[in-house]
């Protein structure tokens, strides 16, 4: 899964380039077209499941062609922009969440006519809609859930996680497990912008004002989601200098049977394949509010395309057909985003995690990363390292939060 959020550069260049293009003609239903989608989702060892899935639609819509190019994932945001500068975008492209709201409101993406949207799990549909129209299909998903190690909880006499769980749930079987002494410990969760932006939402509050132009995080509901995480540090969770931060070590720590419960996405599954340990997943807790992260691909079509309805037909066998769900499916291609569970069926018998119900039961609320035109990084960066500032205690949450408040709405306002 490409799960970092591509910069969104140039795009007002590119808006008047887009809008100053030739007003889209949809081609006869019945004439053969030839229509091009530029991707990034199977660069890296999926191309042959790609080709798959473009196979099946030709046989199905033998009067349209579709004309694949793929790029690997660090050149493409690069190659898109060009091609939008120059007016030699494709019919079809993929995106991310993060680039979504840009290109819509810069007139690179075409209205959609979904023909059936009942089809698409409804927060991924949304996620893609403005104002209730859909300007691009969600491709693909992955969440984050909590995972938990049977074998600690048992020991412990501690239940099990549920869907149901709190944070004050967590907190009281976190400390209950904790064993510094034997090297145990009870709880895992990055100090983050990106756990931090989710643990506010699970927490009633927002990251950003309705106008997207300054922060709204400076709040009680988020002080206390800043001290959800980072008081965990040196009480259930290892400290900065016991190595907490460093590449893997939380999953190291999870496979080594040292860690009761860990915040991570669902891409891990393969990481505990051999684990001695007996693990499971549940929808992470929250404070009131049921907030999972969610990272997703999804496929727009351009405004200036001459085939908007082959291509809107190409989209939507491309996110909803059955042969895209089988074909994601055997091959462990990242999860569709369907609506129907009894088409998911080979997924949750795949072994562990035995509750793998549970990566669909997170969409049921989710928490989308805050997204900015310009400055993104620098958002991202400045949360982060006022985030463990407060961590290390050269701050309290409460001068943390506030700086990060100044530096982040100086990024804002130079947008």
């Amino acid at each position: 899964m490409n799960r970092k959020i591509m910069a969104v550069v140039g795009l007002t260049g590119v808006a008047a380039l887009v809008m100053t293009g030739c007003s889209a003609t949809p081609a006869e239903p019945d004439a053969p077209v030839t229509i091009t989608y530029t991707n990034f989702i199977s660069n890296d060892g999926n191309e042959a499941n790609l080709a798959k899935i473009v196979d099946a639609f030709e046989k199905a819509n033998p009067n349209i062609t579709v004309d694949v190019t793929t790029l690997p994932y660090s050149d493409y945001g690069t190659a898109l922009q060009t091609d939008l500068a120059a007016g030699t975008v494709s019919d079809v492209f993929d995106i991310e969440y993060a680039n979504y709201a840009s290109y819509q409101a810069n007139g690179v993406l075409a209205p959609l006519k979904v023909s059936n949207p009942s089809a698409y799990r409804q927060s991924l549909l949304e996620a893609y809609s403005t104002d209730g129209t859909s300007y691009a299909l969600p491709s693909s998903f992955s969440d984050v859930v909590l995972y938990y190690n049977k074998d600690l909880f048992d020991a412990a006499g501690v239940s099990y996680p549920t869907n149901d769980w709190t944070w004050a749930d967590e907190k009281a079987a976190a400390l209950k497990i904790t064993d510094q002494a034997a090297g145990i410990w009870g709880d895992h969760q990055p100090v983050s912008f990106y756990e931090y932006y989710k643990v506010l939402a699970q927490n009633g509050g927002k990251f950003l004002n309705d106008d997207g132009k300054t922060v709204a995080f400076n709040t009680p509901a988020g002080i206390e989601a800043a001290k959800w995480l980072v008081e965990k540090s040196g009480t259930t969770m290892p400290t900065i200098e016991q190595g907490q931060g460093t590449p893997d070590f939380d999953t190291n720590l999870f496979k080594d049977g040292k860690l009761a419960m860990l915040h991570t996405g669902i891409w891990v599954f393969g990481a505990f394949t051999d684990s001695p340990a007996n693990w499971d997943i549940a929808v992470e807790p929250s404070n009131g509010t049921k907030a999972s992260a969610v990272f997703s691909n999804a496929i727009g079509v351009s405004a200036n395309s001459k085939h908007i309805e082959a291509a809107t037909k190409w989209a939507e066998f491309m996110t909803s057909s059955d042969t895209m769900v089988q074909v994601r499916l055997d091959s462990g291609w990242e999860l569709p985003p369907i609506s129907d569970d009894a088409k998911l069926a080979t997924y949750l018998d795949k072994g562990a995690p035995a509750n793998r119900q549970a990566v669909f039961d997170a969409l049921d609320g989710i928490a989308l990363p805050p997204v900015v035109a310009n400055g993104q990084s620098e958002m991202q960066d400045i949360m982060t390292e006022e985030l463990v500032e407060a961590q290390a205690g050269r701050k309290t949450v409460e001068e943390a939060l506030a700086s990060a408040e100044k530096r982040i709405n100086a990024v804002l306002a130079g947008q």
